[in-house]
């Protein structure tokens, strides 16, 4: 899709989508504030279903287009900046962030790659292991008696304050270029750092079978909240596979 000048690249990705009109009305919400691509999970109905069709009008264009993955890492595995949603209003162990801190952090830092905008299952959302795999975690306004919104008009919400900034704001905004010892992490690289961190701290006992996916979890979640960097991802990785070498080489 052709982008304005001032537009940032962004790929919608929906987890498990079940509902064709929902699907149909955020294939239309693409073409309305022109999304460079939309993104299905594990999609529980057709996506080509009549009523997608009927609701996408002259979005067609992005059910035709939408690629479908077996899994999260994967449809965010070339966006360097992740934004997850999520209808929950209490503040847990994952930081939770209004739109407007979400914009600002959008404008202080370089990209590469489209944004990643997550949006969860109709019925359930997204889980924490999911929004865990995300840079940052949106919490939209709305009633605290019934925080959840319906999927295709938390997209539109979102894709308009997305839409009203980058019109507004990136204007009057001189973007940093790009450097290579300051770009933030893609998600794919902290995931694959994590999966050596498991097995070396499985190895040398540190982790048990039992509790190693919740201990992992809380190590992701403080890298997620310091924001990592490509280069700090490198720096661990290869100081664990060091540690691996080491100490097979000790026993060999």
């Amino acid at each position: 899709m052709k982008l304005q000048n001032n537009q940032i690249p962004t790929a919608v990705i929906l987890v498990e989508p079940s509902g064709p009109l929902n699907i149909g009305s955020v294939a239309r919400l693409c073409a309305n504030y022109g999304v460079t691509e939309l993104r299905l999970v594990s999609p529980r109905c057709d996506p080509y279903h009549p009523d997608a069709i009927r609701m996408a009008v002259k979005g067609n264009i992005y059910l035709k287009r939408a690629k479908k993955f077996s899994s999260l890492i994967d449809a965010i595995s070339d966006c360097q900046k992740v934004i997850a949603t999520c209808g929950r209003l209490e503040k847990g162990e994952i930081p939770l962030h209004s739109s407007n801190e979400i914009l600002n952090w959008l404008s202080d830092k370089s990209n590469k790659g489209p944004i990643g905008l997550i949006f969860g299952r109709e019925d359930r959302g997204l889980s924490n292991e999911e929004l865990l795999l995300a840079n940052k975690v949106l919490t939209l306004s709305s009633e605290p008696t019934y925080p959840s919104l319906n999927l295709s008009h938390a997209v539109a919400i979102v894709l308009h304050e997305l839409k009203s900034f980058q019109d507004k704001d990136l204007k009057s905004i001189s973007l940093k270029e790009n450097n290579a010892t300051n770009e933030l992490a893609f998600p794919i690289q902290v995931e694959d750092c994590l999966k050596d961190a498991e097995v070396l701290l499985l190895e040398v006992g540190f982790l048990l079978e039992h509790t190693a996916k919740s201990r992992m979890q809380k190590i992701r979640g403080l890298l997620k909240r310091a924001e990592v960097k490509s280069n700090e991802v490198a720096l661990i990785r290869g100081m664990i596979r060091q540690f691996r070498w080491a100490i097979h080489s000790k026993h060999s």
